[in-house]
């Protein structure tokens, strides 16, 4: 709507005050009557008074509205943001679109992911440390794994650390651990290797250098600094180290054999006593002889008998791994006469075995001396006298 342009004078009901024309005698609205003109100059003083005592009224467009809102939440999320953030328990939040001229009906809220605690390593307090002789801040950063400069600062110390003397009490930092790498079903293959490796953790000694280590374990100065990470030949009383023994080298020389054992001694025969006398009263016969030690699979001692005054040699050979032999009867002479035996024992190896499967024996040390006794048998009826 244009507005009037009319100049049409007005008056304003003194009770309401509703504006009416000049000539209206009555309020439409509150139903006031309305004479005379002082009525209307009253009135335009309670219009007046009314008008005075208004508040200012502001008119906002809708995109204007929205953002101020927009402000607005931005401020206050900045500032439970960076709250958040000096406690540590914020994560970086997802970035959101600035806002633009158009209106938009409503707008539905980004929603916040609830921060996860992360596990963080507990640091650990330093642990005091009595500085002996030869101790340096260089030596102590390389046993104990931590800086130079963080010894210097913890203890106070000069930059050059001149002021370290034996007997001092110092603090020591615990070194910072290192992220472990994801762990894997299959080792990686430096760390297969170390843990292969049989390894003997020693002490360094009074006296001890990493050569003279080296030495005793026939194994390089190189190989003991890279599996104990030193950067320098210098070792220090009372380091722990691994010695990898399976970097040791190799003994030169050939190929190793199978070791034959030495040649046995002669066994020394002990009964019966060279030229003893056995009769018809003696049914058994047995044979002993002193052990030339113990005897490894396969071997055996050789026993040798032999009938040397009868018509025809007979000889009987038999194997056994005891110290002692009896003569079976089978070789007892069937005659009255006095048969002349003789024996001897020699240490024997096995080397396998014929077509037959018969082992064959082979010398495994001397033959002792030949003993000699004499038997006397009796003929049995009806069987021939070889």
């Amino acid at each position: 709507m244009s507005p009037d342009t009319t100049s049409q004078k007005t008056k304003v009901c003194p009770t309401c005050g509703t504006r009416l024309s000049e000539s209206a005698t009555r309020c439409p609205v509150c139903g006031t009557q309305l004479t005379g003109k002082p009525q209307v100059q009253a009135a335009r003083k309670v219009e007046r008074s009314v008008q005075a005592s208004r508040m200012p009224e502001l008119t906002l467009s809708l995109p204007a509205a929205l953002g101020i809102s927009v402000i607005v939440l931005g401020v206050g999320a900045a500032v439970v943001f960076f709250g958040l953030r000096a406690g540590g328990r914020v994560v970086e939040p997802t970035p959101i679109a600035s806002p633009t001229g158009s209106a938009t009906a409503s707008a539905s809220p980004t929603q916040t992911l609830i921060p996860t605690d992360v596990p963080t390593a507990t640091e650990q307090p330093p642990f005091e440390y009595t500085v002996k002789d030869g101790d340096s801040c260089l030596g102590l950063a390389l046993v104990f794994g931590v800086s130079v400069q963080s010894i210097v600062i913890l203890n106070n110390l000069d930059a050059q650390c001149l002021t370290l003397g034996v007997g001092q009490a110092i603090k020591i930092p615990f070194p910072t651990p290192t992220a472990p790498p994801p762990a894997t079903g299959t080792p990686l293959p430096a760390e297969a290797t170390i843990q292969a490796c049989d390894k003997v953790p020693i002490t360094v000694q009074e006296n001890d250098t990493l050569s003279s280590i080296a030495l005793n374990y026939a194994i390089s100065q190189q190989a003991i600094k890279e599996f104990n990470g030193l950067t320098t030949d210098i070792v220090y009383l009372g380091q722990p180290l691994l010695i990898p023994l399976c970097m040791r080298a190799a003994t030169p020389g050939p190929s190793p054999t199978a070791t034959i054992p030495p040649p046995y001694p002669a066994p020394n025969l002990l009964l019966p006593a060279d030229g003893a006398a056995f009769t018809l009263a003696n049914d058994v016969v047995t044979l002993q002889w002193a052990s030339v030690g113990t005897l490894r699979n396969g071997e055996a001692y050789q026993i040798t008998v032999e009938d040397v005054t009868a018509s025809q040699t007979r000889r009987l050979v038999d194997f056994v791994t005891d110290t002692k032999y009896i003569v079976p009867t089978t070789f007892r002479p069937r005659d009255n006469v006095a048969h002349v035996i003789r024996w001897w024992i020699s240490p024997v190896r096995q080397a396998g075995t014929d077509e037959q499967g018969q082992s064959i024996w082979v010398s495994a040390g001397s033959a002792s001396e030949k003993r000699v006794f004499s038997w006397t048998g009796a003929a049995v009826e009806g069987t021939p006298v070889q």
